[in-house]
């Protein structure tokens, strides 16, 4: 029995290319009838009860939810919880918040933590108004195709990334000491050296120059960061730029710099995330006592100090921990900060 696609077509004439045509269609392999139909349905709804398990998700990401599981999330609830509870005769009984009112109301208590705390911002205010510039300003030059050799400034400029801290606060401290460090001599071979002071032994001076010593170590992780989002930038928009006369400088601040300010906004929060989380370098070059006369004290030094103890001062684990909970509630207000207000307003230079 003919079908009813077949019936509806024109009758050819006999002998005719149509009609062999339609011969095959009708009776070959490319006619289908009803029962092909429901045949090819049938195994079609077989195929989608047989759709495979995604349980290898599960393997491949259990390993690494356990170790973070492990690693930070019960650190983390751990250190919330000790920091709601006091030691008393060697007992851990629950205070509540009353950590928290002594770090804010007891003045011995209060005026190191803010000290520390105000340090930590000036320590983050100068990366970010010193490091971040300029890691854009040295991004901007090594993507220059006119560059020669830009490959080993990239390099040259991020190998102090990978130093160790302690390498380079006893290297600075080397470099800069009175006595035996070799910046008085370079700045007398200059003509500057009535301008050398020991700058890690002034209060005024020292903070700010552990900060320079870190903007140096890390200047590299921005500029690269920013050199992949500027290469990242199609070559349509660099060319319709060029050809309306806008080159150099003015490309730079009216078409790369807001196309790559999704980057610079991580590279921000990264760096306060990175600051108030700063230890090491203060620890290598000042002590834990972060001298002089604390100028130098961050809330990773003065967490250290009242967490383990250092010299006359007995370790408070439960002050430690309430002082590592404040950090984690500034950082986490930061970030809070980024992901709500300001990267909602870069997402329109995204493409």
């Amino acid at each position: 029995m003919a079908h009813k696609d077949a019936l509806l077509l024109p009758r050819p004439l006999a002998g005719s290319p149509q009609r062999s045509i339609l011969a095959m269609m009708n009776n070959g392999p490319l006619a289908a009838g009803p029962r092909d139909f429901d045949m090819s349905q049938q195994s079609l709804e077989h195929s989608q009860d047989r759709r495979p398990t995604r349980w290898h998700i599960a393997v491949f990401l259990a390993p690494a939810l356990l170790v973070y599981t492990a690693v930070m999330i019960l650190p983390l609830f751990g250190t919330l919880q000790l920091s709601l509870f006091r030691n008393v005769d060697n007992a851990q009984v629950f205070a509540g918040f009353d950590n928290f009112r002594t770090l804010f109301g007891d003045p011995r208590w209060a005026a190191s933590f803010w000290n520390a705390l105000g340090n930590n911002t000036w320590f983050f205010i100068i990366h970010m108004l010193v490091q971040n510039p300029i890691g854009v300003v040295l991004a901007a030059l090594l993507s220059s195709p006119k560059l020669r050799f830009s490959a080993f400034y990239r390099t040259a400029i991020f190998i102090p990334t990978i130093l160790s801290f302690v390498i380079v606060g006893f290297a600075w401290k080397l470099i800069l000491s009175p006595l035996w460090g070799v910046a008085p001599n370079l700045l007398d071979l200059v003509g500057l050296k009535s301008l050398f002071v020991p700058w890690l032994g002034k209060e005024e001076y020292a903070l700010t120059t552990l900060s320079l010593i870190s903007v140096w170590q890390f200047v590299g992780i921005p500029m690269m960061l920013i050199y992949a989002a500027m290469l990242s930038i199609p070559d349509e928009v660099i060319e319709a730029a060029e050809c309306d006369g806008v080159t150099g400088f003015s490309q730079f601040w009216k078409i790369q710099l807001p196309l790559i300010l999704p980057s610079i906004g991580i590279i921000s929060i990264l760096t306060f995330v990175g600051n108030f989380n700063a230890f090491d370098l203060i620890y290598s070059a000042q002590g834990a006592l972060a001298g002089p006369n604390y100028a130098t004290d961050i809330l990773g030094t003065f967490l250290y100090r009242t967490f383990f103890g250092f010299q006359l001062q007995i370790g408070d684990k439960n002050m430690g921990a309430t002082i590592a909970s404040m950090m984690f509630f500034i950082i986490l207000a930061g970030v809070c900060l980024y992901l709500f207000l300001i990267q909602t307003r870069l997402r329109r230079y995204q493409f």
